[in-house]
């Protein structure tokens, strides 16, 4: 039910769109004043959620380690897996946000009952591969997006929607990213649906923001191959918010409208969601710290001043008991 009530909610969100930007006739409302608004609220709530894990404590290094530490001069150390310099922390955390090493290296458990029962481990690169697919076909198709908000586009830009359209499939030329982002959501989709362990725990908000970022994958599709936009009335009215002086072009048609509107919700919903991961992955403890517990003592700060009671203090208080005991004690 879960992922039912998501759907209908992004429909709905569709539906909004299309009444209120087609027969409404709000476009000023959609392209101008909803965008504004999801920017702020993205801007502020993205502030606030880093300030606010940066603000807090750490007292003790909990690092996540799955290798052999530094330790004796002959045990060969895990640089990566268990870093103990700053350098090796850099290595792990590019290791892991560029290329997702750990879920790379997932594995997945399964019960056996033939012959008995028994526990099975094998890998599982699927999920590997259908997320880093989604991550940087995303990340594509937003710079890709630059065109729009840029005047001249840079080259960089243009070089890459080349690179991305290289294949000169149709015209307009098919880009590939947007076809392969497609088939990555709906594996995401599915995994979490015919799995039943997955389907147990799964929420609304993990399905919410597969289904809005397929919402906003299809009306882009839709604009560029089978209903066509005007791009030009499109970037004057980006451009027009850029610069602060929006202006609303009387030729783009309700689904651009119904595109903004469903990127607009993904910009306000996304500070205060799981997919916030992007920036908490940098102030993640259990990622950014270095294992050297064994080279330096970590107080923590908020330990209290307490009275010691030493060794040589306990033995003087219960030297003559000791004695009558036979234990024998350091000084006589």
């Amino acid at each position: 039910m879960s992922a039912v009530y998501s759907l209908i909610i992004v429909l709905a969100l569709v539906l909004v769109a299309v009444v209120g930007a087609g027969g409404g006739g709000l476009h000023a409302l959609f392209g101008v004043v909803i965008p504004y608004v999801a920017f702020v609220v993205f801007l502020a709530g993205f502030i606030y959620r880093v300030i606010n894990w940066a603000k807090s404590p750490v007292p003790f290094r909990i690092p996540t380690t799955a290798g052999q530490q530094e330790s004796l001069k002959w045990i060969k150390q895990n640089k990566l897996d268990n870093p103990s310099t700053t350098w090796g922390v850099i290595g792990r955390m590019v290791l892991e946000i560029l290329f997702f090493r750990s879920l790379f290296r997932n594995t997945k458990m399964q019960l056996k009952v033939n012959g008995g029962p028994s526990l099975s481990y094998g890998s599982s690169k699927f999920l590997w591969v259908g997320a880093i697919v989604f991550h940087y076909c995303f990340f594509i198709i937003l710079l890709r997006h630059g065109r729009f908000f840029t005047d001249p586009v840079p080259g960089c830009i243009e070089w890459l929607d080349k690179l991305d359209s290289i294949l000169q499939i149709g015209v307009p030329n098919i880009y590939i990213t947007e076809f392969l982002i497609v088939g990555a959501l709906l594996y995401l989709f599915l995994r979490r649906v015919c799995d039943s362990k997955l389907r147990y725990i799964s929420l609304p908000a993990d399905y919410f923001p597969l289904f809005l970022i397929m919402a906003i994958v299809i009306t882009g599709i839709l604009m560029r191959y089978f209903i066509r936009t005007d791009i030009v009335a499109a970037k004057d009215l980006i451009m027009g918010l850029v610069t602060l002086h929006p202006k609303v072009p009387e030729t783009l048609g309700t689904i651009f409208y119904v595109h903004v509107f469903l990127v607009s919700i993904l910009m306000a919903y996304f500070p205060w969601s799981k997919l916030m991961h992007a920036g908490g992955i940098f102030l993640s403890p259990t990622r950014n710290l270095a294992n050297n517990n064994r080279m330096k003592r970590h107080i923590n700060p908020w330990n209290y001043p307490v009275k010691l009671h030493t060794y040589e203090e306990w033995e003087d208080e219960f030297r003559d008991v000791l004695k009558e005991a036979g234990i024998p004690v350091e000084k006589e």
